[in-house]
């Protein structure tokens, strides 16, 4: 059997294997602001910033940074929403040698405190109104010593700049906070114009850590995943040399996936940098009515995402009447995307969604599905320099044959250096040179992956395997579902139990209608033996479905009924 028969599906132009430039990706920037320096890098409401300008931008954050004592060996918590500031600062704290931590706006005071401390970070940069509820009272928790302030309206043009602060400050938490100075204090804006540029640090080791990207991982232990410039650098032209892009054509990013995220990170920022695109900034993904608005505004041509995203713009009161044509390309990760979801989606657009597949550990890309030989339903073949098998999941030394189903194992470049400070638990993830993802899936004899379910998340009934994004896909296949998520849950008898939870679109659908459904199209220990009608699903800030949330609110029920 062919090792790599993935290599004969791929689309045509698209290399084997690619002769990597050895450039770290503030390096990168800089070629861009030199070749393009008036296209655009970035748009935020109603700011516009240019390659030239952004350059510019990152240089001063570069000098003011080193002047807080930012430098090779140190550590840099990036904390802000999806706005210019991230991306500066993100690219500055680089150039100054500095270890990347980007951090959740959403964490608690506990969860900052166990990253930042963790990672050894002595600045953070974050927003007024984040510092005001969750820092600035527990600082005497924090090892950081300098704390640089962002604001929203700060980058914004008038007359939003002068509006935005009445807005933001009615919001339910307010967006922007009065921050008083004090010592260890600055202010990003008049920290940036206040320095002068200085000559960029150039970055000799390419595996240097640039980036912990912490991740809850299978033990649910938060451990910093070790991302070096090379890593970051390898992907970015990876996914340059995967999707297609017109020698005269400039892509438009839809950058709603939250930069402080592995995806984000990659295919919204760094790969529009390295293809000299345009990031479109929304802050929240949630908000799809904004979303459309800047879709129709700016042109997009790019669109990655999660299902949750897509399915949010399908259902939008009035998108039929949005020209949302200017979409030509979908990379969807994170969870399975509904058959009907892609089909709605694309019908509305005219655009391809291709599924992908990645990890914090892995930079985040290792598949995608070819744009013009896609297979639906799976995650696609592995990219450029990319190696996949599926092995036995108690023993990964046992590689399986194609059908066969196993853990998900990967290895190539972009495959982190290892957990921080974590040997232990890197040895147990890397074995043998091989990631070990803790997905469960399948390859088919052409090379093409699909993932089955979650090592964690597999629902064991009376020793059958229940895979719960099976069970999904079939309940939002029903007309009137709009969501749907399963979990098992303990039974004497069983040993586990199927529970769905269903958020629904029409009030008329009833428990007995799906059980029926569910019982046409799969096998009966697969059928959920209890249906919950909720009016919303717990999601992380990525829009990925919290079924650990779930079950863990089920449990506490039941042992309080």
């Amino acid at each position: 059997m062919d090792h790599h028969p993935w290599h004969s599906h791929y689309d045509d132009g698209v290399a084997h294997t690619i002769a990597y430039e050895e450039i770290a990706l503030p390096a990168i920037l800089r070629r861009t602001a030199e070749n393009s320096p008036e296209l655009p890098a970035l748009y935020w409401l109603n700011a516009r910033m240019n390659y030239r300008e952004l350059a510019r931008q990152v240089a001063r954050c570069t000098a003011a940074l080193t002047r807080l004592g930012v430098g090779p060996g140190k550590s840099v918590a990036i904390q802000l929403p999806n706005m210019p500031q991230a991306v500066i600062a993100y690219y500055g704290a680089l150039s100054a040698g500095a270890r990347v931590v980007l951090t959740n706006p959403l964490y608690t005071p506990r969860e900052i405190k166990h990253q930042w401390n963790d990672a050894e970070c002595q600045v953070a940069i974050t927003t007024d109104f984040l510092f005001a509820q969750n820092i600035r009272d527990n600082r005497g928790a924090l090892d950081v010593e300098q704390f640089v302030i962002a604001s929203i309206p700060e980058y914004l043009r008038f007359p939003l700049n002068w509006l935005a602060p009445f807005k933001l400050r009615n919001q339910d938490p307010p967006k922007i906070a009065k921050i008083a100075p004090e010592k260890g204090v600055h202010f990003f804006r008049k920290l940036i114009q206040e320095a002068s540029p200085i000559p960029p640090r150039p970055i000799e080791d390419l595996d240097e850590i640039a980036v912990l990207q912490y991740t809850g991982g299978t033990t649910g232990v938060s451990k910093g995943a070790m991302l070096s410039h090379r890593n970051l650098s390898v992907n970015a032209q990876q996914c340059d040399a995967w999707f297609p892009r017109g020698k005269a054509e400039r892509q438009v990013l839809m950058t709603a996936l939250p930069l402080f995220h592995v995806f984000g990170m990659t295919v919204c920022m760094n790969w529009s940098v390295t293809a000299g695109g345009a990031m479109v900034l929304v802050p929240d993904p949630r908000d799809a009515a904004s979303i459309a608005k800047e879709i129709v505004k700016h042109r997009v041509t790019i669109f990655p995402g999660v299902p949750a995203m897509y399915n949010a713009l399908n259902n939008l009161p009035g998108i039929e009447a949005m020209d949302v044509s200017s979409i030509k390309g979908c990379l969807s990760g994170s969870a399975p995307i509904a058959r009907e979801v892609q089909e709605r989606f694309e019908s509305l657009t005219g655009a391809i969604i291709v599924e992908g597949f990645g990890m914090s550990e892995t930079s985040p890309i290792t598949h995608a599905n070819p744009f013009g030989r896609r297979k639906l339903g799976s995650i696609g073949v592995p990219v450029s320099d990319t190696e996949a098998r599926i092995v036995d999941v108690d023993d990964p030394s046992k590689a399986l044959a194609p059908g066969e189903e196993g853990e998900l194992c990967v290895r190539g470049p972009q495959i982190m250096l290892g957990y921080w400070k974590r040997p232990d638990e890197t040895a147990k993830t890397i074995v043998d040179g091989w990631l070990l993802t803790g997905d469960l899936g399948t390859m088919d004899e052409e090379g093409y992956f699909r993932i089955v379910g979650r090592k964690k998340d597999m629902i064991n009934v009376s020793g059958f395997k229940v895979f719960p994004d099976e069970v999904d896909e079939v309940l939002m296949a029903y007309e009137g579902v709009l969501e749907a998520a399963t979990i098992g849950l303990p039974d004497k008898e069983r040993g586990e139990i199927v529970k769905s939870f269903v958020v629904l679109q029409n009030e008329n659908v009833t428990v007995e209608a799906l059980q029926a459904h569910c019982r046409e199209q799969l096998a009966a220990y697969k059928v959920p033996r209890e249906f919950e009608f909720i009016a919303e699903l717990p999601k992380s800030t990525v829009l990925k479905v919290l079924r650990r949330e779930l079950r863990d609110r089920e449990l506490a029920k039941r042992a309080f009924a």
